[in-house]
């Protein structure tokens, strides 16, 4: 806590991560007279908005005539040009009333990250007896009414009243954003540490909290700071009251909380020491449903509540994982510019981070995604097994898979050919590991929110319960004993048919998880872009692969992929491999819920004519439920006696 704001400000300069402080407020406030004095202060430049308006909008004010948004939307562009281009150099002040959200957006686009917001604010009758008493200046007393009438107070500001002499308001200022830091970080769990120096990295001033506990953690957030130099200027606490202080307002904290109790127990703790428009993000598995309370419960705290579902693992977290956050639009307006330095980027270069909608929406997606990365490590676990039936030693099989990356890569067959490559002395490390496959809920939860919204996400359950399969070791070997197993190599599968058949379940398992969104976007009006989500998660996550990639433009038009063109092919073309692997695989007694479920599926939804009439007659015939006939479009319900 010894960095003081003339350090914090040479220390950015080295990064380099300059600042732009805008001193708004309507006129008469004394933004000049502040800006000044801070200017002198901490040595850096100064300089007054009111320099760049043009001559016809001076004209006009002096005429007595007040300025219209278009009037501005040229004298805020051209601060915002001057401004990106001097923070190349140099941190600096600038004087400008800026008194709506969208003139403040003006203001800063593009240079989110590096703005400052002090926002001078004062009664009307004290502002108007202070303009009176200047001279020569282009705004009359006449126009004050029209700036109140127009401000829009800003959240994202220091907030300080122009009751303070203007060298107490340059020392709170100083106080405030001077050796206070810009984002804080609760729980120093793996990815709570990989986020904290993601952020340093990219030139944050950060503050990290991790709890102290008795002989168990101590000293968590100062070890862990003094292990990593790029954390140099981060700040550790074990103090909740210390931590929540040196926090810049309004207050930006990400929990990085185990998710269930554990997140509703830290903002009890942390909301007696927050301030109106604070913002707390949820960056664990929480349960959408949970971030859905969380959300209204905080609204009525007047503290902003953001629900965002982070993948990417611990690499992702420390190198750019894909974010999903949802809940307050205004709050994640607050913090995108940081979320989006430390989010991977797509190869436009655009941050793997979007505004997903509101509520839970982005726990939502982020269970979705889970779901999809459940099926996505069960189908290479099969394609592993029917390899191996086909005699294949691991590094065959991690030869096999390599020679895919062509035509199907993704960051799980990456890291599934490294691990069949592994070894543990002169045996493969595969072989030493116990086939017990844990989760931690996600699948479970999706496959519950699939079964509320009426979807059949068959292969996403598939995948689960085939890891709840595993768990029962000791009856699996029970099993195995009393019932014989065919043991023979199979040769009548050949590796493109097991390729095509792995990419026919790839498009099926995709198309699943987004007809699932789709379905929970109409019955939630979250108002989801497929497309968007598709984006982010093209780099940065889990289920990032090339697939993902072509998903993107076809998400933007169409909200069922089986429709287009390019994949209707795709799918005719693999369908005869599919088949094939698939009744090999039973003949043979080698288990593939996934793959047998992505044509089981697959031969349901492009029946027309269904076997689901017997089911409506059997559901007549013992309980009277009534059934529909296909002769009869007018909706009627009928029952019969069937006896």
């Amino acid at each position: 806590m010894n960095l003081n704001f003339k350090e914090a400000i040479h220390y950015q300069k080295k990064k380099p991560l300059n600042q732009v402080i805008f001193i708004i407020g309507v006129s008469g406030v004394g933004k000049s007279t502040v800006g000044q004095l801070l200017s002198d202060e901490l040595s850096i430049p100064y300089f007054d908005g009111d320099d760049f308006h043009s001559e016809e909008n001076i004209a006009k004010m002096s005429s007595g005539q007040p300025l219209n948004d278009e009037d501005r939307e040229g004298w805020l562009i051209a601060i915002n040009k001057f401004a990106s281009k001097k923070l190349a150099h140099n941190s600096f002040i600038i004087a400008c009333s800026a008194l709506k959200q969208k003139y403040r957006e003006i203001l800063q686009s593009g240079m989110e990250r590096n703005v400052n917001w002090v926002h001078l604010f004062g009664s009307f009758d004290q502002i108007f007896e202070r303009i009176n008493s200047r001279s020569d200046h282009f705004m009359s007393s006449e126009l004050l009414q029209s700036q109140f009438d127009i401000l829009e107070d800003p959240i994202n500001a220091l907030q300080i009243n122009v009751n303070l002499t203007p060298e107490e308001i340059v020392q709170t200022i100083k106080s405030e954003m001077g050796i206070k830091s810009q984002f804080g970080l609760f729980g120093l769990g793996v990815m709570g540490k990989s986020l904290c120096r993601n952020l340093s990295r990219n030139g944050f001033k950060i503050s990290m909290f991790n709890r102290h506990v008795e002989g168990v953690e101590e000293n968590i957030a100062q070890d862990f700071k003094a292990g990593h130099p790029e954390l140099s200027h981060a700040v550790p606490f074990d103090d909740i009251a210390a931590f929540v202080d040196s926090l810049q307002r309004p207050r930006k904290i990400m929990l990085m909380v185990n998710a269930g109790n554990t997140v509703d127990l830290v903002i009890e703790n942390l909301l007696p020491h927050l301030s109106k428009n604070d913002i707390l993000i949820d960056g664990g598995n929480s349960n959408y449903v949970k971030t859905n309370e969380r959300v209204e419960y905080l609204k009525t705290k007047n503290i902003h509540f953001i629900g965002a579902g982070v993948s990417g693992g611990e690499n992702g977290a420390l190198t750019g994982p894909s974010i999903m956050p949802s809940g307050s639009k205004e709050g994640y307006k607050n913090i995108e510019s940081f979320l989006g330095a430390v989010a991977a980027k797509d190869q436009n270069n655009l941050p793997c981070c979007t505004y997903i909608g509101p509520e839970g929406s982005g726990h939502f997606v982020k269970m979705v995604h889970n779901g999809i990365e459940y099926v996505e490590m069960q189908l290479l676990a099969e394609i592993g097994s029917i390899l191996a039936a086909q005699g294949q030693n691991q590094n065959e099989i991690a030869n096999t898979l390599e020679s895919w990356k062509d035509t199907t890569n993704s960051y799980l067959l990456e890291i599934t050919i490294n691990i069949f490559r592994k070894k543990e002395g002169e045996d493969w490390l595969l072989k030493k590991i116990l086939d017990k496959a844990g989760n931690k809920g996600t699948g479970n939860w999706t496959t519950i929110a699939s079964a509320q919204l009426g979807v059949p996400s068959t292969l996403i359950a598939a995948a689960l319960f085939a890891r709840y399969t595993s768990f029962n070791k000791e009856e699996r070997i029970v099993h195995s004993e009393n019932f014989s197993k065919t043991k023979k190599i199979i040769t009548d599968i050949d590796l493109d048919e097991i390729r095509d058949a792995y990419q026919f379940a790839r498009i099926i398992n995709h198309y699943q998880g987004f007809k699932l969104l789709d379905a929970a976007s109409i019955s939630f009006s979250w108002d989801l872009n497929l497309s968007e989500i598709a984006r982010i998660w093209t780099n940065g996550c889990i289920i990032k692969s090339t697939l993902m990639e072509e998903l993107v433009p076809v998400l933007s038009n169409t909200n069922n992929i089986l429709i287009n063109q390019h994949f209707r092919a795709l799918i005719n073309q693999y369908k005869p491999a599919i088949k094939i692997v698939v009744a090999q695989s039973i003949a043979n007694e080698i288990a593939v819920p996934c793959l047998s479920e992505s044509v089981q599926f697959f031969n349901g939804i492009t029946r027309a004519n269904s076997s689901a009439n017997i089911i409506q007659a059997q559901r007549d015939y013992f309980g009277a439920h009534t059934y529909k006939r296909i002769d009869d479009d007018s909706g009627k319900n009928y029952h019969t006696n069937w006896n």
